[in-house]
C-alpha cells in the first residue's frame, strides 16, 4: 500500500481510531497534542501486513523492525523543507508507571526519497535499537509516532536498559520533535 495513495482515509481516520483506543485522551495523551491533525501517512509493515489503527499482530510477526514509510510533507508545513530529517519512536503506553512508556525503537534522520511510494532513508543509526513486542497474555498498544526533527538534533545512541521507564514526553520536549504522523496496532503473544 503506497503512502500518498492511503493518506485521505488514514489521516481521517487517525483521531477517532486514537479515542477508540483508549490512546487520547488516555495513555497518550501527554504525546499527542490536543486537535493533533497529521500532516502525513506513516505506512508501517510487518513481513507486508500493515500496520491499521488498531489492529492486531502477534509476537511472531514483529520479531524483526518493520519497514517504515511515509510521503513528504508539503513544504508549506511549518518548519518542513526538502532537507527535513524525522525521527520516528515506538513506544508501549501501557508502563507499569504513570506518566511513563515502554520504549521500544527510537529512529532518528529518517528522509522520504520518494513522493510516490514513500520509500525512506535512514541517515543515521537507531538511539534505541528495535525491540519488539513482548508475549504479553493480553493485548498492548503499541504506538508509532513520526516527528519532524530541528535542524540540529543530536540523540545519540541509548543503552536501553530501562526501557519499561520511558520519560516519553519530556524526550519529545527534550529534543523540539513535532508530532506530524500516527499509526499503532495491537501486540498479543503468540499463544
Amino acid at each position: 500500500m503506497a503512502p500518498v495513495a492511503a493518506a485521505a482515509g488514514h489521516l481521517a481516520g487517525v483521531t477517532a481510531s486514537l479515542e477508540i483506543g483508549n490512546l487520547v485522551p488516555g495513555s497518550a495523551s501527554s504525546l499527542v497534542p490536543p486537535g493533533f491533525k497529521p500532516t502525513t501517512y506513516l505506512c508501517v509493515e510487518y513481513k507486508g501486513m500493515a500496520v491499521e489503527l488498531g489492529n492486531l499482530f502477534r509476537a511472531r510477526d514483529c520479531k524483526l523492525a518493520p519497514t517504515i514509510r511515509f510521503a513528504p510533507e508539503a513544504c508549506s508545513q511549518k518548519g518542513a523543507s526538502a532537507k527535513t530529517y524525522y525521527t520516528l519512536m515506538l513506544v508501549d503506553p501501557e508502563s507499569p508507571t504513570p506518566g511513563r512508556f515502554c520504549r521500544h525503537w527510537v529512529l532518528p534522520g529518517l528522509q522520504p526519497i520518494d513522493d510516490i511510494d514513500g520509500t525512506v532513508t535512514q541517515t543515521r543509526p537507531a538511539s534505541t535499537e528495535y525491540l519488539g513486542p513482548r508475549n504479553e497474555s493480553q493485548p498492548h498498544r503499541y504506538l508509532f509516532l513520526l516527528f519532524r526533527e530541528p535542524e540540529d538534533l543530536s540523540l545519540g545512541h541509548d543503552d536501553a536498559s530501562d526501557t519499561r521507564q520511558f520519560d516519553a514526553a519530556g524526550f519529545i520536549a527534550k529534543h523540539g520533535l513535532e508530532l506530524i504522523g500516527v499509526n499503532w496496532m495491537l501486540g498479543l503473544g503468540d499463544g
